[in-house]
């Protein structure tokens, strides 16, 4: 099928625009009452079950953001200017991708898929070990690398096939307003507050 580009939405430049193709053709298939969608339009390319596997694995880049966001604690930047936000996602992914290496060697030597190990656990035991390498001698780090990538190797996660999950809060907000200022600001306009209402 051919799609044409759609309309210019505003927030895209006319510069942008103009560069993108008029069009492009697409293959869609349906599977399991589903349609996807390809750009790979020769059915001798990938057959219909092939492409079910490949959108079934596209579910583990929405895996790894919510690892980056929630499991890494980047949902919310704590830099203080602009300038250093690209920074604050660099060092992010730069400890993510550590932790992935890390766990890639573990899975290695446990002869798993490196996808089958935690990343939570990996990235506590690395913390916890951090400490200990720290404090050793060149000599001993060899060992202790080697114990903490075997304690990689065990952090397994369990087998869920065709997993599905709310898209869905489960925990509720605090009834608490957000703090707009600094917290400096905020302990002296509750010292204010409290000079003003006692007897």
């Amino acid at each position: 099928m051919w799609w044409p580009k759609p309309k210019r939405a505003p927030w895209i430049s006319k510069t942008h625009y103009a560069q993108m193709p008029q069009g492009i053709w697409v293959r869609e298939v349906s599977v399991a009452n589903q349609i996807i969608v390809t750009t790979l339009t020769e059915p001798s390319q990938i057959s219909p079950d092939e492409l079910v596997a490949l959108y079934a694995m596209r579910w583990n880049i929405e895996v790894d953001f919510r690892t980056l966001k929630a499991t890494m604690n980047m949902d919310v930047l704590r830099c203080m200017s602009p300038a250093m936000v690209p920074k604050e996602i660099a060092v992010y992914l730069l400890t993510y991708n550590l932790v992935r290496w890390a766990m890639a060697r573990a899975a290695q030597l446990a002869q798993v898929s490196a996808r089958a190990l935690g990343f939570a656990g990996a990235r506590r035991l690395i913390c916890t070990f951090a400490g200990h390498l720290r404090r050793r001698t060149y000599s001993d780090t060899d060992y202790l690398a080697a114990t903490l990538l075997k304690s990689i190797g065990r952090c397994k996660l369990p087998k869920r096939p065709d997993r599905v999950e709310p898209r869905a809060k489960k925990c509720r907000p605090k009834p608490l307003p957000l703090l707009t200022v600094s917290r400096q600001v905020a302990r002296e306009q509750i010292r204010a507050h409290r000079l003003k209402v006692a007897p």
